[in-house]
């Protein structure tokens, strides 16, 4: 289960993603994050508990299109680090 909550702070939009990030979620996160063109973009992974693979390649992809990624938990860091890695062979 994934449990998404929404923050304004000044220019930025804080989504909080509180659970278990998996693929069945992606699609409504990518709504979520498609849909805010207008500000600054946060992701807060600080009690997000477990991720699969679809949900590392995301988070990649949010980084590159300049989202930051607040109080993520190193393991997913270094599995994203690899995975990086993986994908530049």
């Amino acid at each position: 289960m994934l449990r998404i909550e929404k923050e304004i702070a000044g220019p930025r939009l804080i989504l909080r993603l509180i659970g278990r990030l998996h693929s069945e979620h992606l699609g409504e996160l990518r709504e979520k994050v498609r849909g805010e063109t207008s500000r600054f973009l946060v992701l807060d992974l600080a009690d997000v508990h477990l991720v699969d693979l679809h949900s590392i390649r995301f988070l990649c992809d949010c980084q590159d299109q300049k989202i930051e990624l607040h109080n993520c938990a190193p393991y997913i860091l270094e599995w994203m680090r690899r995975e990086r890695a993986e994908e530049s062979r």
